[in-house]
């Protein structure tokens, strides 16, 4: 795999450079021709009409040729661009990835499980993954991970993710497309909002009418001024125009806040529509996804690019000198009016074109994490009550260094018991269950050589800290987070708790006898999940379960006064404890 991305890498480095070469040896024979062109038609200039042909036809040639020559730039942009995706691979295969977005603006700490499963911030599973360059495609992808899909969608999401993790060139040119993309959920949201602003110019008859009459006075006013009268007589040609633009003028100020930002966004969201719309899809999702940007008679791409010319024409009105074109052409006017002709066809189509992009970057995240990972799996998400995993491991430990385990657990009034010394191992197991299951639930492959389940929701709590500016100890905190749980489990019948050293914030005694109730709790109320603990007492409660409870275990040994770590889970209760090693090798004399 690595091999493959460095190939690219230099192919496409090379490319750019020979591009880049090309596009220089252009520039001088662009800038001789113009000198060639001036130089002709100032020969030409006392042939009259002669020198008129030969200009209009100089200048749509020259005009031409430039294009061909931008183009060439804008290739080697690309080609830079598809060479820094293959070295972002190689570094990612290298487990360094923080070139990618760590998705921290949705961290939520108030949300079921992302916390403690590492979902988002630095090192995050959504930084390994992210592959979106859009707002809305890294929203769509935080939001797949943060909310369990129906088996109907996730079917869906894994037949597009099988079908797009085969199409290397179509994802990685999709993703060159979008890089330089830099939008904005605030802009995007404000041009959402004009799509309900009510027209003011397309529906006023007097208003199209001073568009068609502003030219007119303004070029006789010119005329009369240069031949017949004094210009102080020649401004009242202009009046009707500059009080036209008075009384719209805050109305314009209102559509241009709304719209002025999604200028570039529009273009660069336009660019990888076209890219999407030029691609034949089989699997099911993907097709209907593309099939939104059909609609009308022009594609999607085409008509938000052409929202995107009228908003920067409209965005003129920046330039000091567009006074003289408002007041001789009421220009302001003419574009609001564009927009609001734009608005009134596409209004209701504009924002299924961002869903359906945004899913498709969501799903070409997924393919190449499929891609890089072609050992993962797709899981099987069935109506039954059990969840059964074969060679499970953390996808965001290296495979070299990964340690897999299986897990077998029925998802309806049962828990398993995790015990283990320090550093065993238990809460790196209980994040490798807790995010293969969100990874499941969202339609990705998972890291497991086997992994079926029901429709499950994952609730954790293994973090739990104080808030000092809620004046709550780290104590209350998980009691209110344990809080939550119980009410989930109560009113739901799809939860799977992950808990980490519960009640940890108060004395033996009560831990214990908290613990127990809890764990009853659970039972009697159908939950399911997994529990850690230190409290090896807490095992003798599988003796009386009824095989609602079960103990699991992850061991250490102690080698040559050194401790060593397999990370296997297995049955029964820990009998093995390093504490008093650990200390004595930090330095604290134990007598």
């Amino acid at each position: 795999m690595q091999e493959l991305y460095k190939k690219r890498q230099n192919d496409f480095a090379a490319k750019a450079v020979e591009l880049k070469q090309k596009y220089i040896r252009f520039s001088i024979i662009r800038l001789v021709i113009f000198f060639i062109g001036a130089a002709v038609f100032v020969f030409l200039w006392s042939y009259g009409w002669l020198a008129a042909l030969f200009f209009f036809v100089f200048i749509t040639a020259f005009a031409r040729f430039v294009y061909w020559h931008q183009a060439i730039q804008r290739d080697q942009i690309h080609h830079e661009n598809l060479s820094k995706v293959n070295q972002n691979e190689i570094d990612y295969l290298n487990y360094n990835f923080n070139q990618f977005d760590s998705g921290e603006q949705f961290m939520d700490t108030q949300h079921p499980n992302s916390v403690d499963m590492d979902l988002f911030g630095a090192y995050s599973f959504f930084q390994y993954c992210n592959r979106s360059n859009t707002s809305i495609g890294k929203k769509c992808l935080a939001n797949w991970l943060s909310h369990p899909a129906s088996i109907e969608e996730i079917t869906l999401r894994q037949e597009s993710v099988q079908e797009l993790q085969q199409e290397l060139d179509w994802r990685q040119n999709f993703q060159a497309l979008g890089m330089s993309t830099e939008d904005s959920e605030d802009h995007l949201k404000a041009l959402k909002e004009w799509l309900q602003m009510p027209p003011f110019v397309s529906n006023s008859s007097w208003l199209k009418m001073a568009m068609y009459i502003a030219p007119i006075l303004g070029i006789a006013g010119v005329v009369l001024w240069l031949f017949y009268i004094p210009w102080q007589l020649a401004i009242l040609f202009y009046i009707p125009a500059a009080i036209t633009l008075k009384i719209t003028l805050d109305k314009v100020n209102a559509t241009h806040v709304q719209t002025d930002k999604a200028e570039k966004i529009l273009a660069h969201y336009a660019r990888l529509i076209q890219h999407i719309e030029e691609e034949k899809f089989s699997s099911k999702k993907l097709h209907e996804l593309q099939s939104e940007f059909f609609v009308g008679k022009e594609n999607a791409s085409k008509n938000v690019k052409k929202l995107s010319y009228i908003i920067q024409q409209l965005n003129v009105r920046n330039n000091p000198f567009a006074v003289l074109l408002n007041v001789f052409t009421l220009w302001d006017l003419h574009w609001v009016n564009s927009l609001e002709k734009w608005q009134a066809v596409q209004k209701d189509h504009l924002p299924k074109w961002f869903d359906a992009l945004q899913e498709i970057e969501a799903v070409l995240s997924f393919a190449t994490l499929y891609y890089n990972n072609p050992d993962w799996i797709f899981p099987k998400v069935e109506n039954k009550n059990e969840l059964v995993a074969n060679q499970m491991g953390h996808p965001l430990i290296n495979g070299k260094e990964r340690v897999c385990n299986d897990l077998s657990i029925p998802t309806e009034a049962h828990i398993k018991l995790i015990t283990g010394s320090n550093m065993a191992g238990k809460s790196t197991f209980l994040r490798t269950a807790g995010l293969n299951i969100i990874l499941a639930m969202s339609g990705s492959v998972v890291c497991a050589k086997e992994f079926s389940l029901p429709p499950l929701q994952v609730y954790t709590s293994m973090r739990t800290v104080d808030a000092l500016h809620e004046s709550t100890s780290s104590f209350y905190a998980e009691l209110k987070r344990l809080k939550i749980i119980i009410e989930a489990v109560d009113a739901e019948q799809n939860i799977f708790f992950i808990l980490d050293e519960i009640l940890k914030g108060t004395n033996s005694r009560d831990r214990h006898t908290g613990s127990k109730a809890l764990i009853q709790q659970f039972i009697n109320s159908k939950g399911s999940g997994l529990i850690a603990t230190h409290d090896l007492e807490l095992g003798s409660m599988e003796a009386n379960a009824a095989g609602a409870i079960e103990n699991l275990c992850m061991e250490v040994e102690v080698q040559d006064g050194k401790l060593k770590f397999d990370y296997t889970i297995k049955k029964g209760v820990s009998q093995s404890f390093n504490a008093t090693l650990l200390m004595k090798q930090m330095g604290i004399r134990i007598q």
